[in-house]
């Protein structure tokens, strides 16, 4: 402090010193003698505040003393000039002159000290602050170790994190299912009271290296069995087509953006039709939540995709997006008839369309070869004992899916689709098969994140057939499923669900079936 006090003294003398060597004139100028002249010669010399140098008409930027009389004016603003615009600095001081400048000097000086130290701290504030630290000494202590604290476990965790580009996400699924009913379907005993529990678990690495790209990596290990009711129909769709206790690589993918509006995903293995585009379902929870049901989930015309591939979305605009995406099942085996592209596949094109954030439309279509609908009765899967194994065959499939939020506690949705299957080997013939469904959700039921749903529908049922070993299917068969997800906390979920099939893979001749699943997901 005592040289800031120091060095304002030192740079009034400046201006002082300064001031006697130039000539500038003052407001405050007074005459030295009792002349008339004299006097006259002062009053007209009666000067102006100025704000910049350049109002002086006679000071040039190569005059000697240009820089200080700058900083004086502008800087410090003590400088006057005569009403004609000019300084004269070649003109004498009078001891009048000198005196008002310099007060008019000292007095901006004055100012811009006050200004700097109005906020400074005064020995009254030390003290008062010092008394303070004293009286919460030990709160004080106490504050200082428990930062102590946190800092050491900061260091920590940035000693032992496990990466500062992938998150570790993890999940379980444990479901307990059985049919409860003890009848036959397909001309075969279903059989009754036969409870099962399995489990699907995930280990997912989500990784990013630009912030906009995601790699994911999932481990998984799924032992679920949908029950065996001698139909494709009500099959579970957590449950594994190859149940196993093994970790494996279920899932690997390469997302990344090409432009603002584009997006493109590169999918080793474990891809499906949410990787590619949305489903336009609220119960589409991939198996972990919402419907239980492989065709609660999403239209079955989704399941001819294959698993390994590419995928583009594009957004046309804010309401419209484009989605493409070309996977296939085959595309790692290097034998004849396989591959990428000489294998079987599934090729996907759908506009999805959001006028707002309650209402969705996709309309799909799928090419397909050598790949069958997700679910469905044994002549819609092409899963009949009569059809000859090895037959290859293409499909065309169309599909309309719609979500309609009436409010935001209850949800209308549904979707309809019609395959045309082609048989290109030995008999050939064509197959026509329809599905469609109709959903309601109930989001928030209760508690929120709680669901409830209801799912009304008629699973792919082949209407017309010139097929060898794919007939006609006789009847309609209903699915009709319930469920009730419960959020016990962030991390635990329970889902009672309950599915009715009315006569079974499209046959009267088949019972009605009841199948319970009580579903358990822990993610963390």
């Amino acid at each position: 402090m005592q040289k800031f006090w120091t060095y304002l003294i030192t740079s009034s003398s400046v201006i002082s010193s300064m001031l006697c060597m130039s000539s500038g004139a003052w407001a405050e100028t007074l005459p030295t003698n009792n002349s008339e002249q004299q006097v006259n010669n002062i009053q007209e010399q009666e000067v102006s505040q100025v704000t910049s140098v350049s109002q002086l008409s006679d000071v040039q930027p190569n005059d000697w003393a240009f820089q200080a009389l700058q900083s004086l004016v502008e800087r410090y603003g003590c400088i006057a000039g005569y009403p004609n615009g000019t300084f004269r600095g070649n003109r004498a001081l009078s001891r009048y002159e000198f005196a008002a400048g310099l007060n008019a000097c000292l007095d901006r000086v004055n100012e811009l000290i006050a200004t700097a130290t109005a906020d400074l701290t005064t020995k009254q504030d030390l003290a008062t602050i010092q008394k303070l630290q004293e009286q919460f000494s030990t709160e004080l202590a106490t504050l200082r170790g428990r930062v102590d604290t946190v800092e050491a476990k900061t260091a920590e965790l940035e000693a032992n994190q496990f990466s500062t580009t992938t998150k570790l996400q993890g999940q379980v699924v444990a479901v307990v299912s059985d049919v409860l009913t003890n009848k036959t379907v397909n001309n075969a005993d279903i059989p009754g009271k036969n409870t099962t529990l399995g489990a699907r678990t995930r280990v997912k690495f989500v990784s990013s290296f630009t912030g906009q790209d995601t790699l994911l990596t999932i481990l998984e290990s799924n032992n679920i069995n949908s029950p065996n009711i001698n139909t494709p129909e009500g099959n579970l769709f957590f449950a594994s087509s190859d149940p196993g206790n093994n970790f494996s690589i279920a899932t690997l993918s390469y997302t990344f953006p090409v432009s603002k509006n584009t997006q493109v995903k590169l999918i080793a293995t474990g891809g499906a039709a949410d990787d590619v585009t949305s489903t336009v379902n609220l119960f589409d929870g991939d198996g972990a939540f919402g419907a239980v049901s492989t065709f609660g989930t999403r239209n079955p015309i989704y399941g001819q995709l294959g698993d390994k591939g590419i995928a583009v979305n594009h957004q046309l605009g804010d309401k419209i997006g484009l989605s493409l995406g070309y996977l296939s099942s085959t595309a790692n085996n290097p034998t004849p008839g396989n591959g990428l592209f000489d294998g079987n596949y599934g090729a996907l094109a759908q506009l999805t369309v959001k006028p707002s954030d309650r209402i969705s439309l996709g309309l799909t279509y799928i090419n397909s070869y050598n790949k069958s609908l997700a679910t469905g009765s044994n002549n819609a899967t092409f899963t009949n004992p009569n059809f000859a194994s090895g037959t290859n065959f293409s499909s065309n499939s169309y599909g309309v899916e719609a979500s309609l939020g009436i409010t935001k506690k209850l949800v209308l949705g549904g979707w309809a689709g019609y395959t045309n299957s082609q048989v290109l080997t030995g008999t050939k013939g064509k197959a026509e098969i329809w599905n469609y469904a109709v959903t309601l959700g109930l989001p928030d039921l209760g508690k929120k994140g709680n669901l409830a749903g209801i799912i009304f529908g008629m699973e792919p049922k082949v209407t017309n057939s010139t097929v060898t070993g794919i007939t006609k299917d006789p009847n309609t068969s209903y699915h009709v499923e319930g469920f009730y997800q419960y959020k016990v906390s962030d991390n635990i979920t329970i889902t009672p669900a309950v599915i009715w099939l009315t006569a079974p893979n499209h046959d009267d001749s088949s019972s009605n079936l009841v199948i319970g699943a009580l579903r358990t997901t822990f993610s963390f």
